[in-house]
């Protein structure tokens, strides 16, 4: 008897044991921070980095992973975007105009989505507040409101910065690393509930060199939204609305911050108090100027539409193409002042056609929004190129 009740006090003994220790792996799981991986051993699945969590439905980032925004972001064919930043222990980014000088182990993450209705359609909607979970816009994604496409890792290392693209599964339970792209169909509806075709390209390797070389000679890439231009606005966190590059350098994320009031600040296109002028520069500057600037892949059309180029020549403004090809579209100048309809520019903007369409890579379909600034803007400059 006492053999028997010497075996059940160790059984029971073992049992609560296996329950406490599973419990605190749970625990340990939770609060286990970001895994950097070395260049050489990237995992298949993006679960592995633990930098962005799923529990009940609901996406969110690790603990020290800081969500951002832009003033105006880079459009692909609607998607909406969750970003993140995250740096190791103790690092921190030192300020520069045009580039942030991020610490080797800084990971980016960029998860691309979209609203999903009830019958698996995607909507085409520029409006992001019923993505999130109620109480924390800018946070946390509500899993039963969207549709998650893919997220794009940017890690700095020690020479360069790797791109690594993962794709989501349709249950969304997991995303797995596709090194040579892919390809995504959906059904895009917009308010009106008009639909079209999507066809959603995941960049591979090569593609992100293309747009992300903003030094193209050099080949390296580099992160094209987290700069002060772009970062320079507020930003819904969970302790109250606040200016994010002020927030990143109370976080430890930031140093070097010059006064606020000098920093630059794009326009967002949608804020119909800024001027037309800075809506349609801000949009070119961050959907064309990583291409089209000094050091970049288009630096031999001359074209130069970067935030800081002030040269209206350069802008485009009755400039003839050097080598457009079938890219003109039978048009004269990049720019015909008063006249959209004759511009280059619009019209490439405009087209879907491969050797046409600008931006090349990152759409599909037409951004009617971003065609229509354009064109405003294109009407409304004086002069002739006559």
């Amino acid at each position: 008897m006492k053999n028997n009740n010497q075996i059940s006090r160790k059984l029971i003994y073992s049992i609560w044991s296996l329950i406490l220790l599973v419990g605190l792996a749970g625990c340990e799981s939770y609060k286990k921070d970001v895994h950097l991986f070395p260049v050489e051993e990237v995992p298949e699945k993006l679960s592995a980095w633990n930098l962005l969590r799923l529990e009940k439905g609901v996406l969110f980032p690790a603990e020290r992973a800081l969500p951002y925004d832009l003033n105006t972001g880079l459009f692909t064919d609607y998607a909406h975007k969750f970003r993140t930043v995250w740096l190791p222990e103790g690092a921190f980014a030192t300020y520069g105009e045009e580039q942030f000088n991020y610490p080797v182990g800084t990971i980016l993450s960029k998860t691309f989505y979209y609203p999903q209705e009830s019958s698996g359609v995607v909507r085409r909607t520029d409006d992001f507040s019923a993505d999130y979970v109620e109480g924390s816009f800018g946070q946390a994604l509500d899993l039963n409101r969207v549709r998650l496409v893919e997220t794009r890792l940017l890690i700095r290392r020690q020479e360069n910065w790797q791109a690594l693209p993962y794709v989501w599964n349709k249950e969304q339970t997991e995303a797995t690393l596709e090194i040579a792209g892919d390809v995504k169909s959906f059904q895009l509806v917009s308010l009106n509930g008009q639909q079209e075709n999507l066809s959603y390209v995941v960049p591979d390797a090569n593609q992100c060199a293309g747009c992300h070389a903003e030094k193209f000679t050099e080949k390296a890439i580099s992160p094209l939204g987290p700069k002060a231009r772009h970062l320079n606005k507020d930003f819904p966190y969970r302790s109250g609305v606040e200016n994010q590059l002020l927030f990143w350098q109370k976080a430890g994320y930031l140093r070097g911050l010059p006064d606020l009031k000098s920093l630059p600040r794009n326009a967002n296109i949608y804020d119909a108090t800024v001027s037309l002028e800075d809506r349609a520069r801000a949009y070119l500057d961050i959907n064309c100027g990583h291409c089209h600037n000094p050091t970049g892949p288009a630096d031999t059309s001359g074209l130069m539409l970067h935030h800081s180029e002030t040269d209206w020549r350069k802008l485009g403004l009755c400039k003839p193409p050097i080598a457009a090809g079938t890219g003109s579209g039978g048009h004269l100048f990049a720019i015909v002042p008063g006249e959209p309809e004759n511009s280059i520019l619009n019209f490439r903007v405009e087209s879907t056609a491969p050797g046409a369409m600008m931006p090349e890579l990152g759409r599909s379909v037409v951004h009617t929004e971003g065609v229509e600034l354009l064109k405003q803007w294109v009407s409304s400059l004086p002069g002739s190129c006559t």
